[in-house]
């Protein structure tokens, strides 16, 4: 067996495991769980921005880093749609007013940082699947008319209108060479924000699926997912009015038989988490991803990463069949054009310097080993609540363990053949690979 460790100043050390006659505290069970579709991160142009700011050479290093297969290896990735909160500033694809018929459709911006930043990806990738939600609809589909804030305007022809605006932008990627495999309807209906964001209930989610944007997509090779869900949400302060459940999304859009017809998965992010099981469970034949990981504060420390794996922990053992960090890329202190400091995987410091955070570390200890077409693997022992297991398609096992503890820790683990004793270092991640 093989094990990989990363510590806060000791990051992918690669060691072995011995044989033991210890009685094993982690192990696998029989259950064999989702299937899994890959790894993966958002493509925003302040992470383009970002990359343009050091060498060519160091450059071309980072995107080997995030998307060659003897790296992290992304496989599963995420659009925006027009400008997302992250973009060097706030657009959609048609800003004509009452342009009912599109003529002006253009994708002329993304040419200028997305399309760059995907296809200087794909050059190490290969094939990536992508999917792509709004932000925000052009604002003259909106009221108030503004970017940020805001509900669609809940008219027929607004409606049909807005959904062949996701067809033309999946007709305008395709002609760049480029599929996008799923949209998801909007990026966190359930909050209005002060970047560019649209507020919709679970009722007007099923509406726009089951008669507009469903029947426009049909004939079309792109899925159409629920998402990206941000809630239920409930907080201390809120009114009762504000507090959202599961059945008033996932359960409202699902339990309809029109527009189930037409989802084919779920995409959750933030508080969505609270409402994994309960679809899982309701709805186990339909796909959960994660769709953006939560994102801290620019400070990219080691203690944050370990909050990341537990929240991997909690959206896989729900059910999630891929993984979407947010910001691949960022300038040091992650400054958004909204005011928030964000984490990334790398950071570019003002002297042209590339740091590696330690959630790049993490992420990299889940997608550069568990590969697309693994299944995740039940486990059972007293490491269980910080561990996963996954069988990759060529029968090895691939088992992700995190020790949150100011000691070490030893692990005894079982293949099912022999036991393993493994020191795990205090606040540690660790790969282990067995056959």
């Amino acid at each position: 067996m093989k094990v990989i460790s990363s510590t806060e100043k000791n990051r992918w050390a690669e060691n072995a495991a011995l044989k033991t006659d210890k009685a094993s505290n982690l192990s696998v069970t029989q259950d064999v769980c989702q299937t899994i579709d890959g790894f993966g991160g958002c493509f925003n142009e302040l992470g383009y921005i970002a990359m343009d700011k050091v060498t060519p050479e160091k450059k071309e290093e980072i995107l080997s880093r995030l998307f060659s297969p003897e790296e992290c290896g992304f496989t599963f990735c995420r659009l925006p749609m027009g400008a997302s909160d992250y973009a060097k500033s706030w657009y959609s694809y048609d800003e004509v007013e009452d342009d009912y018929e599109l003529k002006h459709f253009s994708i002329e911006r993304d040419r200028r940082y997305l399309l760059p930043y995907l296809k200087d990806a794909m050059k190490y990738s290969g094939d990536l699947t992508l999917f792509a939600s709004p932000w925000s609809p052009p604002t003259w589909m909106k009221f108030p008319q503004a970017y940020n804030f805001g509900t669609l305007r809940w008219e027929d022809e607004v409606l049909k209108t807005y959904a062949r605006y996701f067809r033309k932008y999946v007709e305008a990627y395709e002609k760049e060479g480029i599929h996008i495999d799923q949209v998801h309807v909007q990026n966190e209906p359930i909050s209005d924000q002060k970047f560019p964001s649209c507020v919709w209930t679970g009722k007007e989610l099923k509406e726009f699926i089951r008669d507009y944007l469903g029947p426009e997509m049909k004939d079309m090779d792109t899925e159409v997912w629920l998402g990206t869900l941000n809630g239920p949400y409930e907080d201390y302060g809120m009114e009762e009015w504000q507090i959202t459940h599961y059945s008033d999304y996932a359960n409202e859009v699902l339990s309809d038989p029109e527009a189930r017809k037409y989802v084919k998965g779920v995409g959750c992010q933030w508080g969505a988490k609270h409402a994994l099981l309960q679809t899982h469970i309701a709805y186990p034949e339909v796909k959960l991803i994660q769709t953006e990981n939560e994102c801290g504060e620019g400070k990219n420390s080691w203690q944050y990463a370990e909050y990341v794996f537990q929240l991997m922990w909690t959206y896989f053992q729900n059910g999630v069949c891929a993984y979407t960090y947010w910001n691949m890329v960022l300038e040091e202190g992650g400054m958004s054009t909204w005011g928030w400091h964000q984490n990334s995987l790398v950071s570019v410091k003002k002297d042209g310097e590339v740091v590696y955070n330690p959630e790049y570390y993490l992420i990299r200890h889940f997608s550069s080993h568990v590969k697309k077409g693994a299944v995740r693997r039940g486990v059972k022992g007293a490491f269980a609540g910080t561990a996963l297991a996954f069988e990759n398609p060529d029968g090895t096992m691939v088992w992700e363990i995190h020790n949150p503890f100011d000691e070490a820790r030893t692990l005894v683990l079982s293949d099912g053949k022999a036991n393993y004793e493994i020191t795990l270092e205090p606040h540690s991640f660790n790969t282990v690979i067995g056959n």
